[in-house]
């Protein structure tokens, strides 16, 4: 995971370039093979990448930014990924975040809180996934499986 601090108006075309992915709309992601790019507020995007791309798409970025008043740091190791699949990983979700799930876009991205800490969702594949900061981890495990325990549905169909 690569963050991208910058006035995406004025280096967003660099950006995309670097990346090799056009720039997100506000509150959504694109996204093509293995690389993924979401828009996490007005100046900052995420990007991943395999680990093995990480370092070529950092120096990349930091070379498209060159000039600019940006950041790039590769922030893998201070975040946690949680894939919920299953029968109704939105369910689980909906018991710890004030966000309608169902009225998401396939390509949107939520930064909320996952109960007490802060999070970022997204579809993926046919579940959803989940990313918080690694500090809270443990708390972020513990917390998704209790809402995601069985006979606790909140629409039982």
């Amino acid at each position: 995971m690569v963050m991208i601090r910058a006035d995406l108006a004025r280096a967003g075309d660099a950006i995309a370039d670097a990346a090799g992915l056009a720039i997100p709309d506000p509150t959504r992601f694109t996204a093509a093979g293995s690389r993924w790019l979401g828009w996490m507020s007005p100046d900052e995007l995420l990007l991943i990448v395999p680990g093995a791309e990480r370092a070529e798409a950092v120096a990349a970025l930091e070379q498209a930014l060159m000039g600019e008043h940006g950041l790039v740091a590769d922030v893998s190791d201070m975040r946690v990924v949680f894939d919920l699949t299953g029968r109704k990983p939105e369910q689980a979700l909906a018991k710890l975040s004030p966000v309608d799930f169902a009225a998401l876009p396939a390509d949107g991205l939520r930064r909320t809180r996952a109960a007490q800490v802060a999070a970022a969702m997204w579809r993926q594949g046919d579940g959803w996934r989940l990313i918080g900061m690694r500090s809270v981890a443990g708390y972020l495990a513990e917390i998704l499986q209790n809402a995601a325990t069985p006979g606790s549905d909140l629409d039982p169909r």
